[in-house]
């Protein structure tokens, strides 16, 4: 068995029998530092590219997966589809009066395992009071419960409670950007806010939330920030018009089930539930938010693959140049093996001796382009508004594979230089 001294010992003889060709090496790239700096590019733009779209794909995924995992893996989300085409709608009313609180009822009496449930009534303000300075806010009327199975967070004030739903309540939960619209830095809790017609006295504000720019499966992108919350029954009886009969009663449907439950097959079983009642009229959407997730990790994986893909072709450009400069500095260099040859140097030395070489040119690039994609993912981040995450997994990932790549396209050359003939290499002109 090998002793670590002895170990320690063999590691250092190695570095030290290294040392002369590294030294070498590096004074061959400084004397041609144009030639070599030419040479790096491809392993600097192929890093880069590797490093810069894994960053810029992890962002973009990571934000879609912390919005799903929002929504509550334990949840079922039912969404309403409504249209602005009178006549489409008109045919979808033949068969379906839409999403309503009956559904609701059925699914409580007929699905086991449900631990919270909320209806949700989206509704735009005509008008507004204080006027908003910005982009006008939605109003939710939602349950109480809705708090808890939307991981809603108060952190001024209170939310409403069952008691307030009850009795219609002209009460309301600002989200965090409602209050800085509506309000500004002023505290907004125990003032009033005027939507259409009505007065609704401000008891809490809530916490950020994580929003997406796109609809996803079926989900309407939303600003989770700029919303009012109102108790359903006081959405329904104060604010509903009740001249727009074609509309869906309530638009959406929230189920957090208990711990143990099948997600999925509850799912399952809520859409053809909802399906039945509605005369499979097409007009509403069962969003399972863990198999959302799931799905989003299975495609973040093979995003990651193909996007490696993609930028290993800059690297493997970069690895051809590598060796198309090699056997020139081959050819260039055939004399100083003959003397090295002739003066004792083994073939194993000259193939080190290109190796490390390619080795100190691959290493450098690669460094300097794992800076440069960093750089890179930041820019087009801060410019285009997107999240980025540059991992150490993507940066170790990319230098691997180029030093990997040179070292594969350097030893050609380097095996070329070490079966020249001493004696023609030294009468090389």
């Amino acid at each position: 068995m090998t002793s670590p001294a002895a170990a320690l010992r063999r590691a250092r003889a190695a570095v030290l029998d290294l040392a002369p060709e590294v030294h070498q090496g590096l004074d061959n790239l400084r004397t041609h530092k144009l030639r070599s700096m030419l040479t790096m590019l491809g392993m600097i733009f192929g890093v880069a590219a590797v490093v810069a779209m894994l960053s810029i794909g992890a962002g973009a995924r990571q934000e879609v997966i912390a919005f799903i995992e929002q929504l509550g893996v334990r949840n079922i989300i039912v969404e309403a589809r409504e249209t602005s085409d009178r006549q489409a709608l008109q045919k979808v009313r033949k068969l379906s009066a839409g999403l309503s609180l009956q559904d609701l009822r059925v699914v409580e009496a007929n699905v086991g395992g449900l631990a919270a449930v909320s209806a949700r009534k989206r509704l735009t303000p005509s008008k507004l009071l204080p006027r908003p300075q910005g982009e006008m806010p939605v109003v939710f009327g939602v349950a109480p419960a809705y708090a808890g199975l939307s991981g809603l967070r108060v952190v001024s004030g209170r939310f409403f409670d069952s008691r307030d739903n009850d009795t219609a309540a002209a009460v309301a939960v600002l989200g965090q950007a409602a209050a800085a619209v509506l309000f500004g830095a002023e505290s907004p809790i125990g003032r009033f806010v005027k939507v259409n017609e009505q007065w609704f006295r401000v008891i809490g504000v809530a916490g950020p939330q994580l929003a997406v720019q796109t609809d996803v499966a079926g989900l309407p992108a939303q600003d989770r920030n700029n919303i009012i919350y109102v108790p359903l029954l006081a959405a329904l009886l104060r604010l509903e018009d009740a001249q727009n009969y074609l509309k869906d009663e309530i638009d959406g449907l929230y189920l957090n089930l208990e711990a143990g439950a099948d997600v999925n097959a509850t799912g399952a079983l809520v859409r053809s539930m909802i399906d039945a009642l509605h005369r499979s009229a097409g007009d509403f959407t069962v969003v399972v938010p863990a198999e959302l997730l799931a799905e989003q990790q299975r495609t973040r994986r093979i995003f990651e693959v193909v996007m490696v893909a993609i930028a290993s072709i800059s690297l493997l450009v970069g690895g051809i140049g590598i060796m198309n400069i090699m056997l020139a500095s081959v050819l260039e260099r055939t004399r100083e093996i003959g003397v090295r040859r002739a003066v004792g140097a083994r073939r194993r030395d000259i193939i080190r001796q290109f190796l490390v070489e390619t080795t100190l040119i691959t290493t450098t690039g690669g460094a300097m382009g794992a800076l440069l994609g960093v750089l890179l993912s930041r820019l087009v981040g801060s410019f285009a508004g997107w999240s980025t995450i540059t991992t150490p997994a993507s940066i170790i990932l990319a230098f691997v594979v180029s030093v990997s790549v040179g070292l594969v396209f350097g030893v050609y050359p380097a095996m070329r230089a070490a079966t020249l003939d001493p004696v023609q290499s030294l009468h090389y002109e």
